[in-house]
């Protein structure tokens, strides 16, 4: 028998197949119990997914209600969603998906008393207006993408129906995720995932971003101990809820390529900027994380050179067995 921590018994995760999702599934199942979790997306899973899995499409109300039901559900990580570059190219998707989605989530958890919900929200819900260095907790919301117009909807949501019904939806403004297990899924910071098969496999790389575009970034293991920190973080020590800002890494293209260098010296890049770098250029370039610190103990573990190293390590180990 597992045993549970804090009040977190059930899990249902949605984008269960996403670059989150699939390593936020493992983890969770690690933590709680393989048959405490239950995946869904809207693909079919790969071989290899244990446990349980459902497909939902989060737009279906009555399937969602249906499997919180079966399942007995108390906490739901919804991740489920379009993310920028994509939103750009397909606005009345990522409205659909972002905002109606859940939407949805929050009705059926109205009803069903489930008592925690996950919502991630962005460093894209910032715009050019707010400052750029050391971004505080507090400050200007006029994202300039339909991806971040839907996080600062959903931080909206969630407050209003934790203010409201007293649904305890958390959650905090991701920086760009870097991972080694799974592909990026179209967001701005992409490069900082694509950079390191290129530099294994080619030992080249064609970026789309200026080489001084400073974002700010954090590396998927921290990402996860994130999500679960201020999930089993007790409610009495909570000032904010859907909004925590969140930094672990801030570097620039140039930083990331002597950083590589440095463990495949023949390493070269080139630049061609596209459409993502006027999104890039509205996000912060730091972030100023201290209520998160506060308020419910983040830390990061990996700076630049730690991950740098082991999504090589990782990376090229999956390259010798012809993983990818």
């Amino acid at each position: 028998m597992v045993l549970m921590s804090g009040d977190i018994n059930r899990i249902l995760i949605t984008g269960a197949l996403g670059q989150i999702g699939s390593e936020l599934t493992v983890d969770l199942q690690k933590t709680y119990g393989i048959d405490n979790v239950v995946a869904t997306d809207i693909k079919e899973p790969k071989d290899d997914l244990k446990g349980a899995y459902e497909k939902l499409d989060v737009l279906d109300q009555d399937r969602m209600r249906q499997l919180i039901k079966e399942y007995d559900i108390d906490t739901v990580y919804h991740l489920a969603a379009i993310l920028s570059a994509t939103g750009e190219k397909r606005p009345d998707l990522a409205w659909n998906i972002n905002i109606n989605g859940f939407c949805n989530l929050l009705t059926v958890a109205k009803e069903r008393n489930v008592s925690k919900i996950f919502h991630p929200s962005s460093i894209a819900a910032f715009g050019p207006e707010t400052p750029k260095i050391n971004t505080p907790q507090e400050t200007v919301l006029k994202p300039r993408t339909i991806y971040g117009v839907t996080k600062v909807v959903g931080e909206l949501l969630g407050n209003y129906y934790f203010e409201k019904w007293g649904v305890d939806v958390r959650g905090a403004r991701l920086p760009g995720v870097i991972s080694n297990v799974a592909p990026p899924g179209g967001g701005t910071t992409d490069y900082a995932v694509e950079i390191f098969y290129d530099a294994i496999k080619h030992q080249k790389y064609t970026c789309f971003l200026k080489p001084d575009t400073k974002l700010p970034m954090i590396y998927m293991p921290d990402c996860l101990k994130a999500f679960k920190q201020l999930m089993e973080a007790p409610i009495e020590n909570l000032k904010h809820h859907t909004d925590y800002n969140l930094g672990a890494i801030s570097f620039d293209p140039t930083e990331l390529v002597a950083e590589i260098k440095t463990h495949i010296p023949e390493f070269t890049i080139t630049y061609e900027p596209d459409f993502r770098q006027k999104i890039a250029d509205s996000w912060p370039k730091s972030i100023d994380d201290s209520a998160a610190r506060s308020e419910w103990g983040w830390s990061r573990d990996y700076d630049l050179k730690a991950m740098v190293a082991d999504m090589l390590k990782v990376l090229g180990e999956r390259y010798q067995r012809g993983e990818l």
